[in-house]
């Protein structure tokens, strides 16, 4: 079942040393957040294939989806950026 949360960049992850399927691949910070905006968990690592940026509310997605957006079923993914938020509206 794919669960999309919504996040707040809060910063970066520059790793020289990782595992050869994450080359490449753009690490971000992201907490996230609840209906109303606020903080609503900790800090996770997150992939980005998208240029997302610190202050930026994303959309990220856990599991197998998340691996799928690198196309590759075995990386070592749990939680990517599947989406740059322009605006939200609350009812």
């Amino acid at each position: 079942m794919l669960i999309m949360r919504i996040g707040i960049v809060t910063g970066t992850v520059v790793s020289t040393q990782k595992d050869e399927r994450l080359v490449g691949c753009k690490l971000l910070i992201v907490r996230q957040l609840d209906s109303n905006g606020n903080a609503a968990g900790p800090e996770e690592v997150a992939v980005d294939v998208l240029g997302a940026g610190v202050g930026e509310r994303v959309l990220v997605c856990q599991g197998s989806p998340a691996r799928a957006l690198i196309k590759s079923a075995d990386a070592p993914i749990d939680l990517a950026v599947v989406g740059i938020i322009d605006e939200m509206e609350n009812n």
